[in-house]
């Protein structure tokens, strides 16, 4: 059995593609279901949505009178090359938020996740997210976990809107702000090397998921900054 990693921290801060949920899950099937929707969500009279459109047509470069379709058609074409593009997220979290709501879409969470992130929550740890998805996504993502609802037991959710890009570490300076805690004593958890180094260097503790079959399995976490697991069974959070 791998050896469990302690970890001292006041807050635990989790990513989800390739650490709480399959990306593959994500990619897929909420792509999918995403995509031939996007058209009618564009024509609501909602201020969200015309700030998303606003957003996607100068984010892309088509035309400022581009029709809703084709707004839609370059805002697939992101989906397709998996861009992280802002508008892209916040038109993807209403029409997942609605899916949910619907019971037409489920999430997806590793088995392991689930169990560990309520295990901390009991011990007085405290749970927030922060993903490239949009808080509008997120929410039903953790509420219509297969495993039960997780919503409950996250206190904040952060997304490149209200954080920043996840790349950056003033994006984790920003959320250790927020939330009041000391950087030294927030963990985030990852997939990304790259967001490794980032958290890093913001003065936070970072523990990697090295999933086999996600996108960034077998990356060098180490040069990044911080140790790698294959699941959060080898994790052990105290305060």
């Amino acid at each position: 059995m791998p050896a469990t990693i302690p970890v001292t921290a006041d807050a635990v801060v989790v990513d989800l593609e390739g650490t709480t949920s399959a990306a593959g899950f994500i990619l897929g099937d909420l792509y999918d279901y995403a995509r031939p929707r996007l058209e009618e969500v564009l024509g609501r009279d909602d201020g969200t949505v015309r700030e998303a459109r606003r957003q996607a047509i100068a984010e892309t470069g088509i035309a400022e009178d581009a029709s809703d379709a084709e707004v839609a058609d370059a805002l697939r074409a992101l989906m397709a090359s998996d861009v992280k593009s802002t508008p892209l997220k916040t038109l993807q979290g209403i029409i997942w938020a609605e899916g949910f709501a619907a019971g037409e879409i489920t999430s997806h969470f590793f088995d392991d996740a689930p169990p560990r992130l309520r295990a901390w929550h009991e011990r007085g740890i405290r749970l927030a997210v922060y993903s490239s998805g949009s808080i509008a996504s997120q929410k039903p993502w953790f509420r219509h976990a297969p495993q039960g609802d997780l919503s409950a037991i996250v206190e904040a959710w952060f997304d490149t809107v209200n954080a920043g890009p996840k790349k950056e570490p003033a994006s984790y300076e920003r959320i250790a702000e927020a939330l009041g805690t000391d950087p030294g004593r927030t963990l985030f958890l990852t997939d990304h090397p790259e967001e490794v180094a980032a958290a890093r260097a913001a003065g936070w503790q970072v523990v990697a998921l090295d999933r086999e079959g996600e996108p960034w399995a077998g990356s060098d976490f180490a040069a990044a900054g911080a140790p790698a697991v294959a699941s959060f069974d080898e994790i052990e959070v105290a305060s």
